[in-house]
């Protein structure tokens, strides 16, 4: 009897022991909160699942409400990091008392998804005919701006249906961006910004998110919009060839987006953009994507953590951007953004 009771009372310590190590564990774990923009969330989600199965003391759980709605989490200290394609503006920097560091993460092209049933599959659409488009000037897709573009197409006497952004968007901010480079009609009118005034037409249609944009765009014959080129690689939506600077066609591509990116400099505070890159080889619409982080932080743990997240994000996250339909930083930027990740304290 005393055997038994020995051994169960052995069972029993070694029960509280794994149990208290358990709680330990978990006491240890650091929870990671974050939101904003939809642009990268499907490279931001492998990352972030990825790196969890490294650091399982590390937990990230990212939304893709939008860049503006992350900017506001940001600034109202809901979250512990925050994301956006506009990057945050000098009185947003200026409303956080515990300091900004902003990072850019990663680099996508901006593409025209469209949906013609019978139409060309490579449709090339020129600086006159996107910008018309979206003003509602360009109203079908047999327009003869279009088929100018296209000699031997055959293009519907479909109507267009515009698809744009309907919450505040960093993707808007840089579309719209764009347009009022290429378009004196769009800089005079709509201009640029995370949202703006849009024409008013009843053949444009709002839909939240690059996801919801692109499910809009598919569910749509005739439909065209803007989205970035992972979720139309997700979605199967043919993307439209585009007149960049040099009047050139220039298809999405990793090789076209690196050529717009390579005359990027970027300043101390890492806000660079390029509304209308110069290449003969560049893609037109082309932006980095930054990530949003406090400089000083009350919980060390925590901070330890956000810089080792940024870390993986900067070696092996990089590895796999291609893949998902973005571009990865040039090594000269990983180098600076690496550095730069040591002001989170």
């Amino acid at each position: 009897m005393r055997r038994r009771h020995t051994g169960s009372m052995l069972l029993l310590v070694m029960l509280c022991s794994l149990c208290l190590a358990a709680s330990d564990a978990v006491a240890d774990m650091v929870k990671l909160k974050g939101s904003g923009a939809s642009f990268p969330f499907p490279l931001y989600g492998r990352w972030f699942k990825d790196y969890g199965k490294v650091n399982k003391q590390v937990q990230v759980d990212y939304q893709a409400k939008g860049s503006g709605a992350g900017i506001k989490d940001f600034v109202n200290k809901t979250v512990d990091f925050a994301a956006s394609d506009a990057a945050m503006t000098d009185e947003e920097i200026a409303s956080v008392d515990v300091g900004v560091q902003l990072l850019p993460m990663t680099a996508g092209e901006i593409v025209l998804a469209y949906n013609l049933p019978n139409g060309p599959k490579d449709l090339k659409l020129s600086r006159e005919a996107y910008s018309k488009m979206f003003l509602g000037q360009i109203t079908k897709w047999n327009d003869p701006v279009i088929a100018k573009a296209n000699p031997g197409a055959t293009l519907p006497d479909t109507a267009i249906t515009v698809v744009r952004r309907a919450d505040s968007s960093g993707t808007t901010f840089v579309f719209t961006q764009h347009l009022s480079a290429v378009s004196e009609a769009w800089k005079s009118g709509p201009g640029s910004g995370t949202t703006v005034n849009w024409p008013s037409t009843d053949k444009m249609v709002a839909s939240p998110k690059n996801d919801g944009v692109a499910a809009t765009i598919k569910q749509t014959p005739g439909a065209i919009g803007y989205i970035e080129y992972g979720f139309a690689k997700i979605a199967k939506l043919p993307m439209a060839w585009l007149e960049n600077k040099a009047g050139k066609f220039v298809e999405p591509s990793l090789a076209s987006g690196q050529a717009a990116l390579a005359s990027v400099t970027f300043p101390a505070d890492f806000r660079a953009w390029l509304p209308d890159p110069d290449s003969d080889a560049a893609y037109p619409i082309v932006s980095y994507t930054w990530m949003l982080f406090y400089k000083k932080y009350s919980d060390p743990k925590m901070a330890e953590a956000l810089r080792d997240v940024v870390k993986y994000c900067l070696t092996e996250g990089q590895k796999v951007s291609d893949e998902m339909g973005y571009i990865p930083l040039p090594s000269q930027v990983v180098e600076v953004v690496a550095k730069a990740a040591n002001n989170i304290q």
